[in-house]
Parts: structure tokens; sequence; C-alpha cells
């Protein structure tokens, strides 16, 4: 029933906010592991899967006579793909992870997530004012 209740972008926040979850753990467990011997440093990609799911592309927009002849995405079963970074440079030990690129990633990471949560807590806060119908609390 919830899923019928909220529309796809109260969905794809969602997708959104999990992957920052998991990207989040996948930066801090690069960095913990900054110094274990032969250690190679993780990636995480999602985007490509989140926008395709979403039907945004840089290709021209298709159009529709009706609007059940498009399939409406379901953002919600997007697995996000961890792989070895291959940007990563081969220390003497084997490690491969660069501490303060890491320290980067973590904090675009956590503006990316604060974004979504911000316009989920708008979205959600435009329901329940529609609830009350615009009345106050």
């Amino acid at each position: 029933m919830a899923d019928t209740l909220f529309d796809s972008t109260v969905g794809g926040l969602n997708a959104v906010m999990n992957f920052r979850l998991a990207n989040q753990n996948v930066i801090s467990s690069n960095i913990a592991n900054a110094d274990t011997p032969g250690y190679h440093a993780q990636k995480m990609e999602f985007e490509t899967a989140l926008r395709d799911a979403l039907g945004v592309s840089d290709r021209m927009p298709m159009e529709a006579s009706d609007p059940e002849h498009i399939i409406k995405a379901d953002p919600g079963h997007i697995d996000p793909v961890i792989y070895d970074n291959p940007s990563g440079v081969i220390n003497l030990d084997g490690n491969t992870v660069d501490r303060a690129s890491e320290m980067v990633s973590m904090a675009e990471n956590e503006l990316q997530y604060n974004a979504a949560t911000e316009l989920l807590r708008r979205k959600l806060g435009v329901l329940k004012y529609a609830i009350n119908e615009g009345g106050g609390r």
C-alpha cells in the first residue's frame, strides 16, 4: 500500500538515499584500510543505473499520445556495482587507497545525501500540507 501512496519522486529519492548510505560504507572501508598492505580501494557505480531506471538520458525525449504507453520506472530495485577503483595508484605495499581523494569522495557523498534528504523532507511537507487541506497543524 505504501508503494501506491507516493509517486516516483519519493521512490527515486529513497533509492538515492540508500545508494548514498551504501557508498558511504564503501568509502569508509577504503579509509579504514588505507594502511592495510595489499588492500585495493573499492568504488561504487550507481548513477548510470539510476539514470537508466528513471528514463533520464542525453537523447531526445520520447513522446507518447497516451501516458500509459510508457512503462514507469521502478528505482527501488537498482543494484549498485562495487568494483576495484581503476584510478588507484599502487603503493609499495600493494595498497591503492588515496586517503585525500577518499575524504573528498566522502564529503561529496554526504552533500548528495543531505540534498536528497532535504528534497524528501520538502516533498513530504507538501503532502502533509495537502492532507491538512492547507490549514494549520
